[in-house]
């Protein structure tokens, strides 16, 4: 896959932004990226589309900017002039794909039928737009079309708000999801970022889903970790549970058997998306030791994070 649309994946959120005033654009952006999403899709429209986009491209480099609502030809030539990154059409345009493909530009056409997706399939794309997505039937439709072609990666777009987001994200067919809730026209309008910047830190905490989900205690040998697992148990009146490493009691506390990474033990933080995760901690200046990815059924499933917290460790892991 195209590396900018698997960094479109890991920000798993792109908000899809038509804005009046190209003044505007800059403090967007950054709000976005204050909130946690550092991707953006500005659409053809408004008039102040371009003018946004290159305000954008030369003051937030940082940004993931693409250009929405690609009709034509012209307008995907303009838009890369104006610095956008990759592009969305709200169909399927053969002229405007071929074109991108051929001058390499990534491109997401909007499908709404399993002939479009074959049409895509055909001219060699793997993520494609879902539009409109709950008024043509929502994740359930989306599902069922999508079911057949395993290779093909939808981003929905069109009435999807933060209710709805996790169950989409959560569909192996979902890439990302495409939305407009935190980047609402009258907020940016009204000059109210700090809202937006408010909205997009908690639409990225519901997709994240970070939250305490163990403490790990180094105890020095299998015989100590049972014994002390015995005693918290007894205590929260909680079952003990043996592992290969360690013993639980219940699913919060963990004493290990052996030393692990910390001086005294680690935290662990569970998430919905430990790709997403990872590239959220990267992103906020938060190293990961790739040298400590463990995987569960062949997938990444747990990595330690470059931090100490009083002698404890912190690893992320997949919930």
């Amino acid at each position: 896959m195209n590396a900018i649309l698997t960094s479109l994946g890991l920000c798993g959120i792109v908000p899809v932004v038509a804005i009046d005033d190209a003044e505007n654009a800059v403090p967007l952006a950054r709000a976005l990226l204050e909130g946690g999403i550092p991707c953006i899709e500005i659409t053809f429209r408004t008039a102040a589309a371009q003018d946004a986009m290159r305000k954008i491209s030369e003051s937030v480099p940082d940004m993931l900017m693409g250009a929405g609502t690609v009709l034509t030809v012209e307008q995907a030539a303009a838009a890369v002039a104006c610095g956008a990154r990759y592009l969305v059409s709200p169909g399927l345009n053969r002229h405007v794909v071929e074109y991108c493909l051929g001058q390499h530009i990534p491109i997401t056409p909007g499908v709404a039928t399993p002939s479009e997706v074959e049409v895509a399939i055909e001219l060699g794309l793997d993520v494609v737009k879902f539009f409109p997505a709950e008024a043509m039937g929502g994740l359930g439709y989306l599902n069922a079309i999508g079911a057949p072609y395993k290779a093909m990666k939808f981003i929905p777009t069109g009435g999807i708000d933060e209710s709805l987001l996790l169950s989409y994200l959560r569909s192996p067919r979902v890439h990302a999801c495409g939305g407009s809730w935190m980047v609402k026209p009258e907020l940016i309008a009204a000059g109210k970022f700090s809202e937006i910047t408010q909205l997009s830190a908690k639409a990225v905490g519901i997709m994240l889903g970070l939250h305490l989900a163990h403490v790990g205690i180094n105890s020095g040998s299998g015989e100590e970790a049972a014994r002390l697992a015995a005693l918290i148990g007894g205590i929260l009146k909680a079952p003990s549970r043996e592992t290969s490493a360690a013993w639980f009691s219940g699913s919060q506390i963990e004493f290990r058997k052996a030393a692990s990474p910390g001086m005294h033990g680690h935290l662990a933080i569970g998430t919905h998306f430990l790709d997403r995760a990872i590239s959220y901690c990267e992103r906020i200046g938060v190293r990961i030791l790739p040298e400590t990815l463990l995987e569960k059924n062949g997938k990444p499933h747990a990595v330690y994070l470059d931090v100490d917290l009083a002698g404890f460790a912190v690893h992320l892991i997949q919930a």
